[in-house]
């Protein structure tokens, strides 16, 4: 999405974050969007998706010190109404697949959240999108959409998206770490 197109679109660092109305409450919900490039066809990207509760790898540093410990994700997630719980040391998150499109799209809602995030940041959901681009190389966006009531937006929402980048990061690297080990 170009951000000169649409004002409401802001952009840290070239990667957008996008404010949503969310539907019957007074706060914005946000959408910051990550985007990777894999040296491997969409399929084989789709077969590597994974949720951040079910990465092996120790989380960098910033992602440690604030947000919670996952444990891991318990369910079925290949079909759209499957519902996976992701477990945390201090609560859980309960996710339900709302869209599949084999080696395109996977998009999730969060209809429970027993987890406490900085501020009393409210998850909404999230998704994955994949294109192909050239020579057999896909791109991935990985977005996450969140409600905070953290004031002044101004200062809280570049922080918030640079939190979520990390988190992005994070699950997209143990993608193509799991991809090269294949």
């Amino acid at each position: 999405m170009n951000s000169a197109a649409n004002p409401a679109v802001a952009t840290l660092n070239g990667i957008t974050a996008l404010p949503l109305a969310a539907a019957g409450t007074r706060q914005q919900s946000i959408c910051v969007a990550t985007r990777m490039n894999f040296a491997a066809t969409p399929d084989e990207v789709w077969e590597r998706l994974m949720f951040y509760e079910q990465i092996v790898r120790r989380p960098p540093l910033l992602l440690r010190l604030l947000l919670p410990v996952p444990l891991r994700a318990e369910g079925e997630k290949s079909r759209v109404g499957d519902e996976v719980k992701c477990r945390y040391r201090d609560g859980h998150l309960l996710k339900r697949v709302t869209r599949v499109i084999r080696a395109r799209n996977y998009a999730f809602q969060i209809i429970e959240q027993n987890l406490t995030l900085g501020g009393g940041i409210r998850l909404s959901g999230g998704d994955y999108t994949l294109r192909p681009s050239r020579e057999g190389r896909t791109e991935i966006v990985l977005q996450t959409r969140y409600v905070s009531p953290r004031r002044p937006r101004w200062l809280w929402q570049p922080v918030e998206a640079a939190v979520c980048h990390s988190f992005h990061r994070h699950i997209l690297n143990a993608m193509r770490h799991s991809l090269a080990s294949r």
